[in-house]
């Protein structure tokens, strides 16, 4: 028996998961009897003043704020696993990619074809929104201003909106946030076309607070590496066919 009788979860990815991430919390409640309560963040993790005072025990966090957050604060956060999605463009390993999308009407057909338009992302901390296409545009321009605007959006769900709406004209958005996405809201795939895929990046982990010690820690890992049938179920709904453990060392690939 866990010597905590409430553990405290957070979400700092796409909202359109979350109750993919409740089912894990319920999950993991049910096995270890032990009370986890999740949370949406409402933050930039390397703002959270809860992460850095070490009261976050759990923590679904994208790869890039989870290897700036470790150069910062050493030793607290330790990765769990990762899911691993069903479709076979993931070949079966815990990756995603970055979908660059267009309105469908537009006449936008490769990745130079986007030189002076509007160009949207959920935020500065985000991989796949804003990182990944960086340093495409670095080494393909040299440095030199590509966009002719671009705009915050706040979230991968609003960029998706906002080139549908025609408010900008591009976006990158995370695979898996993508294809959850249209999978919820199907009408959205007839506005939509992806003209460029970039990656693939390590999938956003479960982290997990050292504080916890080994014993709970391990638990935890084995548990989700060994799904009962309740969660496969619940895996299958989201399209996830399992998880794979992962190390810290793993999101290295990732360039701050």
């Amino acid at each position: 028996m866990s010597i905590y009788k409430r553990l405290r979860v957070i979400s700092y990815l796409a909202p359109n998961w979350f109750e993919f991430y409740q089912a894990i919390a319920t999950y993991l409640s049910r096995v270890l009897r032990v009370e986890f309560q999740l949370k949406q963040g409402e933050c930039d993790p390397l703002e959270d003043p809860l992460l850095f005072q070490d009261q976050i025990d759990l923590a679904f966090i994208c790869g890039l704020p989870l290897i700036r957050y470790s150069q910062i604060v050493l030793n607290q956060l330790q990765t769990l696993v990762a899911p691993v999605m069903e479709s076979p463009r993931y070949s079966n390993h815990p990756i995603y990619y970055a979908d660059v999308i267009v309105n469908a009407n537009s006449n936008i057909q490769k990745f130079a074809d986007l030189a002076g338009k509007k160009f949207c992302y959920n935020d500065p901390g985000s991989n796949s929104g804003y990182n990944l296409l960086c340093h495409r545009l670095i080494k393909e321009t040299s440095g030199q201003i590509f966009f002719s605007k671009t705009l915050q959006s706040g979230s991968h769900q609003r960029s998706i909106r906002w080139v549908v709406e025609g408010l900008a004209d591009c976006a990158t958005i995370d695979s898996v946030v993508l294809e959850q996405e249209l999978k919820n809201f199907p009408e959205l795939l007839q506005h939509l076309r992806v003209v460029e895929v970039l990656g693939p990046s390590p999938m956003p982990p479960l982290v997990v607070a050292q504080h916890l010690g080994i014993s709970l820690i391990q638990q935890m890992q084995l548990a989700l590496l060994q799904p009962d049938t309740q969660m496969l179920r619940e895996m299958k709904q989201f399209g996830v066919r399992r998880f794979a453990p992962v190390k810290l060392a793993d999101y290295y690939i990732i360039n701050p």
